[in-house]
């Protein structure tokens, strides 16, 4: 065979041979302008026919041919080799009469499907009748479709759509759509339809954003109506594409009755270097009339800031910011979100670190907000240093054998604090810097540890701590009036311990001849110590001081430190020994597996018990008795407990140097308890945890039903009066069928005696399209909303939507 260049035809065929034409050598005088530039393989299942007159080559069956990045699937291909034009079409099967093998071209990754395609390799135009094609989350039906050199794609009597079924189930029908490849989709007049059925909604044009690059552009708000605010247009803006790195959209909602809402977001990203955010708003939301004289103005900011550093950016340095602030009625104002209205703590920080070879410097600036108290915590900044352990005796010991002083280490750390805490109304005042407490420590711990007899880790210890403070309290009595004065220097108060601590740890084992179990062990952990510091109220030391407090002459120490951010050195001398003990209780049993047929559980993971004595306490030499305990069980239930227990008793609200035991024949007395209990259960796989306040943005159909319970209980009786508090929470879902699903997430109020926070979540997956309820029934958000919408974000806005907001009941 003779072509106009050199072609490659390889086909298979039932005995699985393979053809390849012969190759000539042709003048260039001989070939023609309008040659086929690159090399044409062809392949087809059944048979390849030649028409050498006509230069021309039939495939049948799974016919393919590959020209360049252009691939071509069909039942059958028809390629011309003197016009350059490849056709490809479907067959009809014999036995049943369907057609099948319908035409799959292929370009730079992008497929269509369609009725018949004709192409000219050369000039890059094509003809296509009843193409189906994919544009991202796109496909665009059509009845006729012509292809230019540029790859632009014309469209007639078409169809835009999102679903992808064979019929779609809902579509944007037009009669003229142009297809620009990775930038957009146009249409002329088009009209909504579902299932093929007309409706009246019908738009003058269409434009279809078709980019994977950002670009610059006008974000269109949604309109609506608050029975409170008025009508209003929400989340419209600009959307600025800085850079590949970095964007920016300024959004903001407007109502009728004058409340408004401004709001700046901007991404960016380095790839292995850093990604973060950055969030500011601003609102005003207005309630009442003006007219009546009970209008409301109230002015809302929150800023939010996240920068992330990659991992492998730089191994010693490292910065990170977690920002969270603004006013404290933002939320619960503005935040359409549950996470958010229900949470009553910000925290921000802002952290830098630096590692050397033997040492770390990290600073950090630390935000709290409370927004029921009103009260916000500062740390501007907090800078720790630290110097890994080191061994400086191990360098004495000149001989291989170790030696007891190898192990003595020193560990040493700095740390400065600059904090103040102030309500949010005070903050911004000229005063506020003169409250900032702050304050340089130094740790210096020294010790080792060694083994008795065998089984007893002993552990004897030195500890140095030094304040250094930049001022200090002094009283005088002046007048018959007790003066408390701040006087700024620079001022040194430092404390010193001994210590030495005995461990060892204690095995039983129960064994039995059951069937299922095998073995019990009880761990025993017991502890002791031995502990001294001396009395650093002596005047030597020159830490505290001794002022007249009345005008009867009576006197009172106190320490110049007492208001200092790192406390001040102990006033009396403590010689204490500490006693403590941890239980851990586990089961040994069988299992039907037959690789491991040796399981273990823990019946108790913890069980610690502790309390200390002081000998040099002139009183109550008895510290309170702590128990803590948790475990769990079925690998399902999580049950925490803790409890303290008062040696001594409480007289009239004050705690007095009597045993309680003298009169009640108690050990000691509760003063304080607390416990948890939380479970989790679900049926099918093992469901990872999920914000159930954002439930309708993760909807996990494989796990048939869940549910969670979170029940806490303090109990306080620390004085006469005691208090009971205890809160219960409980959330979950259920899949109904493999389209329905509900959620839902409340909890009781036992001093209310009432249900608290309440919502209850529905979902439908109507395949292309969702629809979403959410309903709020009761308390301060009482609210609902009905949403069906199209899933694919480029008709974001194409739902329907009716809602009644939190704010539109009040």
């Amino acid at each position: 065979m003779c072509y106009s260049l050199f072609s490659l035809f390889v086909f298979s065929t039932s005995n699985a041979q393979e053809v390849i034409s012969d190759s000539l050598s042709i003048s260039s005088d001989l070939i023609s302008e309008d040659k086929i530039e690159e090399q044409v393989i062809s392949s087809a299942q059944d048979s390849i026919d030649y028409d050498i007159e006509h230069n021309k080559v039939f495939l049948y069956n799974n016919a393919e041919i590959k020209y360049g990045s252009i691939t071509l699937r069909a039942a059958y291909i028809e390629l011309d080799s003197d016009k350059n034009i490849v056709f490809a079409k479907s067959l009809v099967n014999d036995s049943t009469g369907e057609k099948y093998g319908f035409p799959v071209f292929t370009e730079d990754g992008k497929s269509f499907t369609s009725k018949e395609i004709t192409y000219n390799f050369n000039t890059k135009k094509g003809i296509i009748k009843e193409v189906r094609t994919q544009e991202g989350d796109s496909y665009i039906l059509g009845e006729k479709v012509k292809k230019n050199p540029d790859d632009v794609v014309y469209t007639s009597k078409g169809r835009y759509t999102t679903c992808d079924a064979e019929i779609p189930h809902f579509s944007i029908k037009a009669n003229k759509i142009k297809t620009i490849p990775n930038k957009k989709i146009i249409t002329g007049p088009a009209v909504l339809e579902f299932g093929g059925v007309p409706t009246p909604l019908a738009i003058p044009f269409g434009f279809f954003p078709n980019q994977k690059k950002q670009s610059s552009g006008i974000i269109f708000p949604f309109y609506g109506e608050s029975s409170n605010q008025g009508f209003f247009l929400r989340n419209g803006g600009y959307y600025f594409a800085i850079s590949d790195y970095m964007d920016l959209s300024i959004i903001g909602d407007i109502y009728t009755k004058g409340s408004w809402n401004l709001k700046a977001n901007s991404n960016y990203k380095k790839r292995y270097r850093y990604q973060g955010n950055f969030n500011l708003s601003y609102s005003s939301l207005k309630n009442g009339n003006p007219l009546v004289g009970n209008n409301t103005d109230k002015r809302d900011f929150f800023i939010r800031w996240k920068h992330q550093q990659d991992a492998k950016a730089n191994l010693n340095r490292r910065f990170s910011a977690n920002i969270n602030a603004g006013s404290s009625s933002y939320q619960q104002n503005n935040s359409f979100s549950d996470k958010d209205y229900l949470s009553n703590t910000f925290q921000s920080k802002l952290s830098y670190s630096r590692n050397w070879k033997s040492s770390a410097l990290s600073m950090n600036l630390r935000h709290s907000q409370n927004t029921l108290s009103k009260q916000v915590d500062l740390s501007l900044p907090e800078v720790a240093f630290n110097l890994n352990r080191f061994y400086p005796l191990k360098r004495f010991n000149k001989s291989n054998k170790p030696k007891w002083y190898d192990k003595l280490y020193v560990n040493y750390s700095s740390n400065f604090k600059n904090t103040i805490s102030i309500a949010d109304s005070l903050l911004f005042q000229p005063s506020t810097l003169t409250k900032f407490r702050n304050g340089i420590v130094h740790n210096i711990p020294v010790s080792t540890s060694l083994t008795a007899f065998k089984y007893f880790n002993l552990s004897p210890s030195f500890s140095y701590r030094e304040r250094w403070y930049f001022d200090r309290t002094e009283k005088q009595w002046i007048d018959n009036q007790l003066n408390t004065d701040t006087v700024n220097g620079f001022y040194r108060a430092f404390n010193y311990s001994y210590s030495l601590s005995v461990s060892t740890k204690l095995y039983g084992m129960f064994n039995f001849n059951g069937k299922k179990v095998k073995a019990i062990r009880h761990v025993l952990s017991p502890s002791f110590s031995l502990s001294y510091s001396p009395d650093f109220s002596a005047n030597n030391f020159n830490f505290f001081d001794e002022v007249q407090i009345d005008s009867l002459g009576n006197t009172q120490q106190y320490s110049y430190y007492q208001n200092g951010i790192y406390g001040s050195p102990g006033s009396q001398s403590n010689g204490s020994m500490r006693f403590s003990l941890g239980n851990i209780l586990e089961m040994k049993t069988l299992s039907k597996d037959t690789i491991n047929p040796i399981k273990k559980i823990k019946l108790l993971e913890g069980l610690d018990v502790s309390t200390s004595y002081n000998f040099l306490a002139d009183s109550m030499q008895f510290s309170n008795v702590l128990i803590n305990g948790r475990t769990r069980l079925f690998n399902k239930f999580d049950i925490t407990f803790s409890s303290t227990y008062d040696p001594y008793q409480n007289i009239n609200g004050s705690r007095v140097n009597k045993y309680y035991f003298s009169d009640t024949y108690l050990p000691a007395r509760l003063t304080n308890a607390s416990t948890s209990l939380n479970f989790r259960l679900n049926g099918g796989a093992k469901k990872e945890e999920n914000d159930i306040t954002h439930w309708l943005d993760y909807v996990d159909f494989d796990i048939p039903w869940n549910l969670s319970v979170n029940y806490t209980m303090n109990y306080n009786k620390q004085s006469i009066t005691q208090k009971l508090n205890q809160s219960l929470n409980f959330s979950g879902d259920l899949k109904l069928t493999n389209k329905w699903k509900i959620g839902f997430n409340s909890g009781y109020d036992f001093d209310a005696k009432d249900l608290s926070y309440t919502s209850l979540n529905i979902y439908r997956d109507l395949h292309c399209w969702e629809m979403l309820v959410k309903w709020i029934p009761f308390g301060f958000r009482q609210s609902y909303n009905f949403t069906i919408r199209v899933k694919a974000s480029v008709l974001q806005d194409l739902k329907w939507e009716k809602k009644k907001d939190w704010y539109d009941y009040q």
